[in-house]
């Protein structure tokens, strides 16, 4: 059985051109989303059983994409069947030390984490000028790159080097035992008094007391892709609005007829939106600062603005994952997620191992969390930089502009990578990372507002 709206699923699909073959992805995508968001299984099968004639995971950009919004789609209906979707699960192994060199991989091949690292150090270096007794917090203490170049600066400081505390938390205690052996090791080799505590635990479940902020100390806290997982809800709202009944199973807003044409997946994107597509009636927006759920933020920034620090820098992804409903999620993620892979098809081979397990542990992941979670089990929480600058200005933090020095150190950066897409732009006193014209991550500090 076939859906007059979603065409038929025979062997002409396969032979449809590249530019073709993106904008019939991206309609069955949209058609699925929203016949899942409406509970109409039957359609929601037919349109997957579709994409996957076209998808596929080693194919071009938008086929790779689509085969993880596929699976991100199937997943969130598995939800529906609790006791179903854990016995396809119960077995399932995770590799701790697997995770940990995709990650690696993410650093090494894109520039956006180095630049990231580059611009929180030059923060930090100038606003702890003349101190004599630095602590930095790292909340996502992984990547031992970052504070060994921080420590040759300031082991090079004309009136010496400063004692430099940092305090790494992180999950995995073997990743904290590794960042204290590479820092410790590179702080005697530079003779810089050094002291690393670790703290074992989740950010969401930190315990501030276990950061032994001193008096004395000049503290900088660094969040690298960290603050947007504390906006998950920990109320059952979203949970029991998250189901696949609805009053009318066959309701459906479906994408308007296509016309097939060249251009970036951005460009076919908003193509798409021209030709009638309308979001299913609960895809409203959401308010300006998403309410629900964000009071463990709240109280996360508090109790940081309560320890003074002297510096707070802070690096998210740029991009408006955090609506209150499936299609204003999937739409938003597919452009930013269609940015990322473009990274990835521009400096890594299509076959290249490394580069598929990026896409699918890390990237595939991501989505996978956005498009089929809800309430508290969503973390990828995603939003623009205008809404975290609102956020931390009613916290009580002053924006610090990023200095001009700092930028020509990330410009250079950039530039060494021997590619043009990669962008960088300061707005407001804060730096957004762009692939082409698409902004990725932004970096801002800040500073108590007495």
């Amino acid at each position: 059985m076939t859906s007059p709206s979603l065409g038929s699923p025979y062997p002409w699909q396969r032979e449809l051109k590249s530019e073709e073959r993106g904008l019939c992805l991206i309609h069955l995508l949209l058609t699925c989303a929203n016949y899942v968001a409406a509970g109409n299984l039957e359609n929601a099968n037919i349109a997957l059983e579709q994409i996957s004639l076209l998808a596929s995971s080693d194919g071009d950009t938008m086929q790779r994409i689509a085969a993880y919004f596929t699976e991100a789609l199937a997943d969130r209906i598995l939800k529906a069947w609790p006791g179903l979707y854990k016995a396809l699960y119960s077995t399932r192994i995770s590799s701790v030390s697997e995770e940990f060199l995709v990650r690696k991989v993410f650093f090494e091949m894109l520039p956006f984490l180095k630049v990231a690292y580059v611009l929180t150090n030059q923060a930090i270096i100038e606003a702890m000028e003349e101190e004599k007794m630095v602590h930095i917090i790292d909340l996502n203490s992984s990547e031992p790159a970052q504070w060994i170049a921080l420590l040759h600066v300031l082991s090079a400081r004309p009136e010496g080097p400063p004692h430099l505390r940092i305090t790494g938390v992180h999950q995995r205690k073997e990743v904290l035992d590794q960042m204290a052996h590479s820092l410790t090791e590179e702080a005697e080799r530079l003779d810089t008094p050094f002291q690393f505590n670790p703290v074992v635990s989740k950010l969401e479940t930190l315990d501030f007391e276990k950061l032994h902020v001193k008096t004395g100390e000049a503290l900088a806290i660094s969040s690298v892709l960290q603050f947007h997982s504390l906006l998950s809800s920990d109320d059952d709202f979203h949970r029991k609005k998250f189901s696949l009944e609805s009053k009318n199973p066959n309701r459906v807003h479906s994408p308007g007829v296509l016309q097939m044409g060249q251009g970036t997946l951005g460009e076919l994107l908003e193509k798409d939106m021209g030709k009638g597509y309308s979001p299913s009636p609960d895809s409203t927006s959401s308010s300006p600062l998403s309410p629900v759920g964000s009071v463990k933020m709240d109280s996360f920034l508090n109790a940081f603005w309560g320890l003074t620090p002297k510096i707070m820098v802070v690096t998210e992804q740029d991009s408006n994952h955090n609506g209150s409903t499936l299609m204003e999620r999937l739409f938003e993620a597919l452009y930013s997620y269609a940015a990322l892979f473009d990274c990835l098809e521009s400096t890594m081979s299509r076959t290249s191992l490394e580069r598929m397990k990026v896409e699918k542990m890390l990237f595939g992941e991501e989505i996978k969390n956005i498009i089929a979670c809800e309430g508290s089990e969503r973390k990828e929480r995603h939003e623009k930089l205008e809404k975290w600058i609102q956020r931390l200005d009613l916290a009580g933090f002053g924006n610090v502009p990023l200095s001009y020095y700092g930028m020509l150190q990330a410009r250079k950066l950039l530039q060494g990578y021997g590619c043009d897409g990669y962008r960088i732009r300061e707005e407001n006193g804060c730096v957004l990372m762009s692939w082409q014209d698409r902004p990725l991550f932004s970096v801002s500090a800040w500073r108590c507002r007495k």
